[in-house]
C-alpha cells in the first residue's frame, strides 16, 4: 500500500505535536516549579491548594490588622505616659504648695509651673493621628477628646467631648481588639487644677488658708483620681500588647504551616520531571531521524 507525501507529512507533524505539547508543558512546569498550572492537572490537589491559599489570605489580614493596632496602642500608651508623668509633677507642686513656709510669693511662682503642665495634659488629650483624627475621642475621632470654654468660670472650663464608644478590630477568628482608648474623666482634674491655680495666683498669705488649703486638697484627691485612671488605661494597653504578640506569633505559625502544605501539594518533583523531559526529548529526535530517514526513500530503493 502506497502513502501520500501529504498523508505521510501530517502524520509526522501529529506525533511532533503530541511530543512537543507535553515537553512545552514540562518546561513550564519546570520553570514555574509547581506541577498545578491549571485546575484540570490535579483537581483535587488543586482544591487543597486554593483552600489553603483563601485561608492564608485570611490570616495574613489578620496579621496586617494586628500591626496596624499596635501601632496605634503604642503611640496611645506613649501620650499616656506623658500625661501621667506631668501629673506627677502638678502633684509635687500641689502637696508642696499648702507648706507654710511658703509666701505668697513662692505660691505666685508655682502658678507658671502648674499652667505648664495643665496645658501640656490638655493638648495631649487633643492629639490627632497621622490622618488627622482626635486620638482620644472614642469613635467621634473629628471632634476634640476635651473641650475648653475661656469665657465659663474655673472649675467648668474643660468639658470630654467624645464618647466611649470602642473601635474594634478583627484580630482572629472571633477575636476582636479595641484600637482606641478614651480620656473620659479627665476633666474632672483639670477643672480641680484650674481652680487651684487660680487660688495660688490670687493667695496673699500662705497655702494653709482655708479656701486655698481647700483647693489644694480636691486638686490633689483629683490629681490622684486622674493618675489612677490613666494609669489603667496604660496597664490595659500592655495587657492587649501581650495578647497581640502572642495572636500574632499564632498567625505566623499557621501561615508558615499553610505555605508549606501549599508547596508541598504542588511542587514539582524534579527528578521525575526530569526523567519525563528526556523521554519527550529522545521521543522527539527519534521522529525527526525517521522523518528523514524515510523522507529520503523512494520506489526505486526497493527495485
Amino acid at each position: 500500500m502506497r502513502i501520500a507525501s501529504i498523508q505521510f507529512a501530517a502524520t509526522m507533524n501529529r506525533s511532533l505535536t503530541l511530543n512537543q505539547d507535553p515537553l512545552a508543558r514540562l518546561t513550564q512546569q519546570m520553570a514555574s516549579g509547581t506541577r498545578i498550572l491549571v485546575p484540570s492537572d490535579d483537581p483535587i490537589a488543586n482544591v487543597r491548594v486554593s483552600r489553603l491559599q483563601r485561608e492564608e489570605a485570611i490570616v495574613s489580614q489578620y496579621i496586617d490588622n494586628i500591626a496596624a493596632v499596635q501601632v496605634r496602642l503604642n503611640k496611645s500608651e506613649a501620650f499616656l505616659d506623658s500625661m501621667v508623668a506631668d501629673m506627677n509633677e502638678a502633684r509635687d507642686l500641689l502637696v508642696w504648695a499648702p507648706d507654710t513656709s511658703n509666701t505668697a510669693d513662692d505660691l505666685h511662682a508655682m502658678v507658671n509651673s502648674l499652667v505648664s503642665l495643665r496645658d501640656s495634659i490638655y493638648y495631649t488629650a487633643n492629639q490627632r493621628d497621622q490622618e488627622n483624627n482626635y486620638a482620644f475621642s472614642g469613635t467621634q475621632t473629628d471632634l476634640a477628646a476635651m473641650g475648653f470654654d475661656p469665657a465659663a468660670a474655673a472649675g467648668s472650663r474643660y468639658t470630654y467631648q467624645g464618647n466611649t464608644n470602642k473601635q474594634e478590630v478583627v484580630v482572629g477568628n472571633g477575636v476582636t481588639q479595641d484600637a482606641n482608648v478614651d480620656v473620659s474623666g479627665l476633666e474632672v482634674f483639670l477643672n480641680s487644677l484650674d481652680i487651684a491655680i487660680e487660688g495660688l495666683a490670687a493667695a496673699t498669705t500662705t497655702g494653709a488658708e482655708p479656701v486655698l488649703h481647700g483647693q489644694l486638697g480636691d486638686a490633689l484627691r483629683a490629681t490622684d483620681d486622674a493618675m489612677a485612671l490613666i494609669s489603667g488605661k496604660i496597664a490595659t494597653l500592655g495587657g492587649a500588647g501581650n495578647v497581640l504578640k502572642t495572636l500574632e506569633q499564632n498567625h505566623a505559625n499557621v501561615s508558615l504551616s499553610n505555605k508549606t502544605a501549599i508547596h508541598d501539594i504542588g511542587a514539582l518533583d524534579y527528578a521525575v520531571a526530569a526523567t519525563e523531559l528526556n523521554g519527550y526529548n529522545l521521543a522527539l529526535q527519534a521522529t525527526y531521524k525517521s522523518y528523514a530517514q524515510i523522507s529520503g526513500l523512494s520506489l526505486f530503493n526497493v527495485i
